[in-house]
């Protein structure tokens, strides 16, 4: 069984993101960036996968050449290999822009099924794992909050707003998790000194046959005209008692001039 998890770099949530004036993107040169926190979600259900089925698990990134950090962060919880698309036209792309290069990478690669993460923290579309299963004809299964695979066929529960549904497909498949499907693990320091020496292949736009005019920020579908940072927040209002009665006063006028009662 071979299973590939596609992994992103983004800012690191503990910092503060900062947008680039020019492009109105994030400005991913301007803090530390990490392997995308729901990732350890789908990267750890490959690797039950792997030591439930013996699969051979590849984590596949689409990044500039700083992201071969992510890559080998991934790799140091016990996956295989490491897959990873860099050209600079891929800069700017949108959801389906970068679809189109996972597809066409997993086009060249044999797969029995993609795990996907939920949504990453920075964009939060959850619209790539759907489009690549709709540019390679393959069943889409979003929301997966449970997965099992028995022989040619895929089993989950789908979670949504009243409960979740059971659906079972055939492989190829392309699935993306919820962060309730498991507890990640920690990398041990066995996985992290492995992971350097894990083989690495990188591939450009040309090695995949996609055409530059596909991606970047010339061919998104969607454009942002303006950016306005959130406004500050303003001190709350503070009512002090004195024992006087006039606190109780001051609160039920505050409380119908917000229109509370």
């Amino acid at each position: 069984m071979k299973v590939v998890v596609p992994v992103k770099r983004t800012p690191d949530t503990a910092g503060e993101k900062v947008i680039d004036a020019d492009s109105l993107t994030v400005d991913r040169e301007a803090g530390e960036s990490v392997l995308c926190p729901v990732n350890e979600f789908s990267i750890e259900e490959a690797v039950r996968l792997k030591e439930k089925h013996d699969a051979e698990v590849t984590v596949l990134v689409v990044g500039p050449e700083e992201a071969q950090s992510t890559v080998r962060k991934a790799l140091s919880y016990g996956l295989d290999a490491g897959l990873q698309i860099t050209d600079e036209a891929i800069a700017g792309s949108d959801a389906l822009g970068t679809a189109r290069v996972i597809a066409a990478a997993l086009e060249a690669t044999e797969f029995d099924l993609v795990v996907f993460g939920g949504q990453s923290t920075d964009a939060r579309t959850s619209l790539v794992p759907a489009a690549v299963a709709e540019l390679l004809g393959l069943p889409s299964l979003t929301y997966t909050r449970y997965l099992e695979v028995d022989g040619e066929t895929i089993t989950v529960h789908r979670e949504h707003e009243e409960g979740w549904d059971v659906v079972t497909a055939s492989l190829p498949a392309v699935v993306s998790v919820v962060e309730a499907i498991n507890e990640p693990r920690y990398p041990s320091f066995k996985g992290i000194m492995a992971a350097k020496s894990k083989p690495l292949e990188t591939k450009s736009l040309a090695d995949l046959g996609v055409s530059a005019e596909e991606v970047g920020a010339g061919a998104a579908s969607a454009t942002m005209y303006e950016f306005a940072p959130r406004p500050p927040k303003e001190a709350g209002t503070v009512i002090e008692d004195d024992g006087s009665g006039v606190a109780a006063a001051q609160l039920a006028d505050w409380l119908v001039e917000k229109k509370f009662v």
